[in-house]
């Protein structure tokens, strides 16, 4: 995707506007595809006797533990279309199938004791181009599960969930399709309930299951939707949900239904799913969003990868703001469940800045409230939460970990009102504990409108001025040496191995790092409470102190639960520090141990003897 692709640029009078066609409910919808499976399968299927006394089914080995390797942590992701060198199609419709009937019968079952008849399961989706043609295959799978589906079109993650709750529509349960800021090629599945996003476990309980019917299936499948599913439209409405949210928040004293009344914002919506925040909230609540970017969905991501982290898409939302002399810049990504913002004076808030940015709001709102991140924050984002009177509770790296961990402490009597992480995803307690990228802009602008109200010409950005930044700041990966059905334990293999260097003192200055807070101990790998979570990845932190600079930094080593790699980030206050740590992780544990025999340790060892500039 070249950065040099021309703007789409959002113009006034929204004559650009992209909508569904109207729902044409005159003609059921009678689909019969043919999938076919790979035609290796049947040479892999043998029959259990142990597992069939239990399931009644067989067990298969490599073509079947594709389908339960598309489980991404909470979510499904794979390959939906030709393209990616290296890598085949793995999200085919028939998984799809199976995978959304397993998740049906789930919701099924746990919905019996409220002796519920009509089980009714939402679908949303983003732009990508294969969307298309894996609803179906979703459409199918709940109808198998006897479910009555309900077709959103485009839509967000978090209006997915919100349709779980939001009269009149408050459906049993939704699946959002998207795969997030991955590329045009891939695609997945996220999953709902009226409790929130499913846990690890669960979707791999529901692969699990999915699996098994892959298995049983025959080497082509038809799939017959004799019963369209319902178009709705709910997006209009969740929409209207946060636009009464900025009106009541504001309470503009002159103009309460155009709060955003002499306000430049623009919005960057990386053709995905977000251009509905600027025509049907930030427009109809009175801003300016000419100069608006890529607001139209094109599941090919022509003009940059929607993504705040992404550096092109921060840049062209940095030059639009200057050139329009906004108040304000936002970037969404596919699915609008992670944000970043730019300031008024061009300057990108994402990553430890945005939980700064999003810690002030909370803790003026909310004193003394525990925030709640993943381990891969500054120190100095700790000192920037502590100084005004906040908690920090570092936890586990993954934004399913870090919000579960904030749920889990209030229900212990620990109050947490704001969990994210470096990524961008920010959950709210006040926001059901849901990671909503729009909901999350949606908090920075009441405040940017109060500001003004309150009589102050800064911008958002003066919120964290005094936030400090580390010196040096580098991730590097590991890639595991194995056959893919062994990195697992490898990577754990390799991990745990790193924790007993450090307990053992074999790195001089190297100490496992905690809070002291929240439960969390051990290099912010397990909960010490009664109710610990499961561990979807292994992963420590280690704080790093040397005789001439005291306590300087420090190294974060994680599995991937993407990828068969582990991941190293570290983060040094002192020049050359981040290179320092780098030698001595190679030559006093990765060398020393020999787990360089099973992780390629190119990227540290390349990193370690680099001429550091300056």
């Amino acid at each position: 995707m070249s950065s040099t692709s021309t703007p789409s640029i959002y113009l006034q009078g929204n004559a650009h506007k992209t909508s569904f066609p109207p729902a044409t409910n005159t003609k059921p919808l009678h689909t019969s595809l043919k999938f076919p499976f790979s035609q290796s399968l049947t040479k892999v299927i043998r029959v259990n006797s142990s597992s069939t006394a239990k399931y009644n089914e067989v067990v298969v080995d490599e073509e079947i533990d594709k389908i339960r390797r598309l489980q991404n942590g909470s979510d499904v992701r794979g390959v939906a279309l030709e393209g990616e060198k290296g890598r085949k199609v793995d999200l085919a419709p028939p998984a799809v199938e199976a995978i959304a009937e397993s998740f049906g019968e789930w919701v099924t079952n746990g919905l019996e004791k409220e002796s519920i008849i009509d089980v009714r399961v939402s679908l949303g989706r983003d732009p990508r181009v294969s969307g298309a043609s894996l609803s179906v295959a979703v459409f199918a799978g709940l109808s198998q599960a006897g479910c009555s589906v309900f077709d959103m079109g485009l839509a967000t993650t978090p209006a997915c969930f919100m349709s779980t709750l939001l009269p009149p529509f408050a459906y049993h349960a939704s699946i959002m399709m998207t795969a997030s800021h991955l590329p045009y090629t891939r695609n997945g599945l996220k999953f709902f309930t009226r409790k929130g996003g499913l846990t690890s476990p669960e979707v791999e309980e529901i692969c699990d299951i999915a699996a098994r019917k892959y298995a049983n299936r025959l080497t082509k499948v038809s799939t017959m939707l004799t019963i369209p599913p319902k178009r709705v439209d709910f997006m209009s409405n969740y929409a209207k949900h946060l636009r009464d949210i900025i009106k009541e928040r504001v309470n503009h004293p002159l103009h309460y239904d155009t709060p955003l009344q002499g306000f430049k914002i623009i919005v960057n919506a990386g053709n995905g799913s977000g251009g509905f925040f600027t025509w049907d909230v930030l427009d109809k609540l009175g801003a300016d969003t000419f100069g608006s970017l890529h607001l139209n969905p094109d599941g090919m991501f022509p003009n940059h990868i929607p993504n705040p982290e992404d550096k092109i898409a921060m840049a062209l939302t940095r030059d639009a703001v200057l050139q329009n002399t906004a108040d304000l810049g936002i970037v969404f990504d596919t699915d609008v469940d992670r944000s970043g913002v730019v300031d008024n004076n061009g300057n990108p808030i994402n990553g430890d800045k945005l939980i700064a940015l999003m810690s002030a709001i909370v803790l003026r709102e909310h004193p003394e409230t525990t925030i709640v991140t993943d381990a891969r924050t500054s120190m100095a984002l700790t000192r920037f939460i502590v100084n005004r009177g906040g908690h920090h509770c570092l936890y586990r790296v993954g934004y399913r970990n870090v919000i579960d961990k904030g749920v889990h402490l209030n229900v212990d009597g620990i109050e947490a009102h704001l969990m994210m992480e470096t990524s961008g995803h920010g959950a709210l307690k006040e926001n059901h504990f849901l990671d909503d990228g729009a909901y999350m802009v949606v908090k920075i602008i009441i405040e940017m409108v109060r500001m003004k109200l309150a009589g102050s010409d800064d911008g958002i950005g003066s919120l964290i001025k005094d936030l400090e930044e580390p010196s040096e700041s580098v991730e590097l990966r590991m890639n595991i040496i194995s056959e893919p059905r062994e990195a697992k334990a490898k990577g754990v293999q390799a991990i745990e191995t790193f924790r007993t260097y450090i307990e053992e003192g074999q790195l001089k200055g190297w100490e496992l790092d905690s809070c002291g807070d929240c439960w969390v101990s051990e290099g912010c790998l397990v909960d010490s409470n009664d109710t610990p979570a499961a561990i979807d990845a292994h992963m420590y932190r280690v704080k790093v102190s040397d005789e001439e600079h005291g306590e300087h930094g420090w190294v974060h080593i994680r599995q991937s639960i993407h990828n068969p790699n582990i991941a190293v980030n570290m983060q040094s206050v002192v020049p050359g520090g981040c290179q320092s740590m780098a030698i001595d992780l190679r030559d006093k544990f990765l060398m020393a141990s020999g787990m360089n025999r099973i992780l390629d340790v190119s990227q540290i060892d390349k990193f370690a003897k680099s001429v550091r500039v300056g």
